[in-house]
C-alpha cells in the first residue's frame, strides 16, 4: 500500500477503464478522488471513454459526487442502479451522449460479488416483466444504447435473467482510517455499502483499488471489528481534507449514524413536522403500518422498507409519534441499516441509532428472498394496466434503484405519493377537511407509463398493492385503480376522476380516510407492542 495524493491517484486511471465508486445516496462519496479525476480531465482531456459502474450513485443533486464525472468524453458508458442524486450524469444519458444502462440496484450490488468470485454474472428473476427485461428495453435508457447487457437464460426449465460479468479495472472507495499496512476501517462512516466486494472484484480483475481516508494510523492500531478492507486488497491510500470527507452531504459527522453515541435517551429529538400532502400521506401510511403490526400476534417485528421521497416522511412521523421505540416493526434501508431512524434530506442513506449495519449485498440477499413484510415506495406514474414507473419521467432520469428488487419480492407493497405532481399545494381546514389550494400541473395516472418498473400481472408477489395519496386511498391491480377511501372535503368527480387519464372505479364500500391523517396532533390510535 502506498500513500499518494488525489492528483496522483487520478493520473493512474487509464483510457477505457471500467471504474466503480463507493457511496450510497447522500453518504460516503470519495469526494477527493472524484474531484481530482474531474480536474485532470478538464486540464488534460484524459482519461477518456471510461465506463462508470455503481449501485447507488452518490451525490448532492448538484455537482458533487459521481456528478463530477459527467463530462462528455470522460464517460462513454454507465451501468448504474440509482441515478437521481447525480442529475448531471442523467443529462448525459438523456442527450444521447453516453451509452446508458439501468440495472436494479440490488443486482449491481450482487454483481460485484459475481465478478469477484469469477462467476459468469448474476442470475436473477429481478427485472423480469419490467423495462429491464430484454423482451422490453433490456435496461437501455436511450437511443445510443442498442445492445442490452442482460439476457434470458433457462435453468431447470425456468426463465431468469443473466446480468453478464465483465472486468472492473479501478475502484474509488472511501473509509475512515487506514493503518500502515493498508487495512481500512469504516468506524465513522454512515454505511458500509459494497466496499469489500468492489475491492475484491477489482483485484481479481487485475485492477487497482484506491481508498480515500481521513487519517493514517500505526499498524495494528485499528479496532478489528471496524476493519472492512484488509490491506492486501488496497493498492493506494489518499488522505482527504476534512471538507471533502463529510459523513453525509448534510452533516460533517453525526455519531448516531455510526454507533459512536455515548449515553442519552434514544429518539428524544426536536419534533420536525412534515408539511402539506407529504404529511397526510405519511400519517395515513403510518396508520396502515400500525394496523398491520396489530393485526396478529407475531413472533418477530415486521420488517419494513421505506423508499426515497414521500416514504421517507413515514419514519419522521413514526418518530414524532413515539413508535420507533416500540417492538412491532423494524425499519430497514437498502444501504444495509437495520432498525433505528432512517435519515432523510441531505443525509438520505444514513440511519440514526441503527441496531446493525449490514453490507448492501447482504441486505439485498434478504430483500430478494422475500424478507420484507411491508414496503412503502414512491411512484411517478400509474397506468390503466396498473403498471408503475419511477425510473424516468420526461427529462428527469431517476434510475430504478432498489425499486424493482423490493416491489417484486416484498410480501406487501404500498405506493405513496401525491395524486398530482408539479406545484400541488394543499391545506387542512379547522374541520380537518382537505383543501386543494393549487392543483398540480402533471397527471400521474396516465394511459401508458414511460417505463414499466412494476407490473401487477408480472413477477411481483404482491399483486394488489395499496396506493396512498393525499386525496384518496386506492387498490391497484392489473385492471387499474379502485378508490377505497376518499379524503374529507374532496369532490370525487372533480378532484379525482377528472384529474386522471385512466378510468378509476369507486368501491361500493367507499369510506372516508381516517381523520387522524389530517389532524395536527399526535396519532391517538392504540399501538400494541
Amino acid at each position: 500500500m502506498k500513500i499518494i495524493t488525489a492528483e496522483v491517484a487520478a493520473s493512474l486511471i487509464e483510457n477505457g477503464w471500467t471504474v466503480t465508486t463507493g457511496g450510497f445516496g447522500h453518504c460516503g462519496a470519495p469526494e477527493s478522488l472524484l474531484k481530482a479525476l474531474e480536474s485532470r480531465f478538464l486540464k488534460q482531456c484524459a482519461p477518456t471513454n471510461l465506463t462508470l459502474l455503481f449501485a447507488s450513485g452518490p451525490g448532492d443533486r448538484g455537482e458533487n459526487g459521481v456528478g463530477r464525472l459527467a463530462h462528455k468524453g470522460l464517460i462513454s458508458k454507465i451501468i448504474g442502479g440509482f441515478w437521481s442524486l447525480a442529475p448531471r450524469i442523467g443529462e448525459l444519458a438523456l442527450n444521447d451522449e453516453i451509452e446508458a444502462h439501468n440495472w436494479p440496484q440490488g443486482v449491481v450490488s450482487h454483481f460485484f460479488r459475481a465478478v469477484a468470485s469469477g462467476k459468469p454474472g448474476v442470475i436473477s428473476d429481478v427485472g423480469l416483466g419490467t423495462f429491464i427485461d430484454p423482451s422490453q428495453e433490456g435496461g437501455c435508457l436511450n437511443k445510443r444504447t442498442v445492445s442490452p447487457m442482460v439476457e434470458h437464460v433457462t435453468i431447470q426449465g425456468k426463465t431468469s435473467l443473466l446480468y453478464r460479468s465483465m472486468p472492473v479495472h479501478c475502484a474509488l472507495l472511501r473509509g475512515s482510517r487506514a493503518d500502515e499496512h493498508g487495512n481500512i476501517s469504516m468506524e465513522r462512516e454512515a454505511n458500509i455499502q459494497d466496499v469489500l466486494a468492489q475491492a475484491q472484484a477489482v483485484r481479481n480483475s487485475g485492477g487497482i483499488v484506491i481508498v480515500q481516508v481521513l487519517e493514517v494510523s500505526k499498524g495494528g492500531s485499528l479496532p478489528l471489528a471496524s476493519v472492512r478492507l484488509p490491506g492486501f486488497l488496497v493498492d493506494y491510500v489518499v488522505v482527504a481534507e476534512p471538507d471533502d470527507h463529510w459523513q453525509t452531504y448534510g452533516e460533517a459527522f453525526n455519531p448516531t449514524y455510526s454507533g459512536q453515541w455515548t449515553g442519552g435517551l434514544l429518539y428524544k429529538h426536536k419534533v420536525i413536522e412534515t408539511e402539506g400532502s407529504k404529511r397526510i400521506i405519511a400519517r395515513r401510511a403510518l396508520l396502515h403500518l400500525f394496523e398491520k403490526s396489530d393485526s396478529q400476534q407475531r413472533r418477530r417485528p415486521l420488517v419494513v422498507n421505506l423508499g426515497i421521497g414521500t416514504p421517507e416522511c413515514i419514519a419522521l412521523e413514526a418518530r414524532n409519534n413515539g413508535a420507533l421505540d416500540k417492538a412491532a416493526f423494524t425499519l430497514t434501508v437498502e444501504s444495509g441499516a437495520a432498525g433505528g431512524f432512517p435519515a432523510g434530506g441531505m443525509s438520505f442513506g444514513a440511519t440514526e441509532y441503527p441496531d446493525a449495519l449490514l453490507t448492501q449485498g447482504e441486505q439485498f440477499d434478504h430483500y430478494d428472498g422475500g424478507g420484507i413484510d411491508l414496503a412503502f415506495l414512491g411512484f411517478g406514474q400509474i397506468d390503466t394496466r396498473g403498471r408503475v414507473n419511477v425510473a424516468s419521467l420526461g427529462r428527469r432520469l431517476n434510475g430504478v434503484g432498489g425499486f424493482i428488487n423490493i416491489s417484486q419480492a416484498a410480501k406487501e407493497v404500498v405506493f405513496c405519493g401525491s395524486f398530482m405532481a408539479g406545484g400541488l399545494r394543499v391545506s387542512v381546514d379547522s374541520e380537518n377537511h382537505l383543501q386543494i389550494l393549487t392543483e398540480g400541473a402533471v397527471r400521474k395516472t396516465v394511459s401508458e407509463v414511460e417505463r414499466v418498473c412494476f407490473d401487477p400481472a408480472g413477477r411481483a408477489k404482491c399483486i394488489n398493492p395499496l396506493v396512498i395519496t393525499e386525496r384518496g386511498v386506492f387498490q391497484l391491480s392489473s385492471k387499474g385503480l379502485l378508490l377505497l377511501e376518499v379524503a374529507p372535503g374532496i369532490n370525487i368527480e372533480n378532484d379525482i376522476l377528472k384529474r386522471s387519464d385512466i378510468q378509476i372505479e369507486v368501491s361500493d364500500s367507499l369510506c372516508l380516510m381516517p381523520s387522524e391523517a389530517f389532524e395536527s396532533g399526535p396519532l391517538v390510535r392504540a399501538f400494541v407492542t
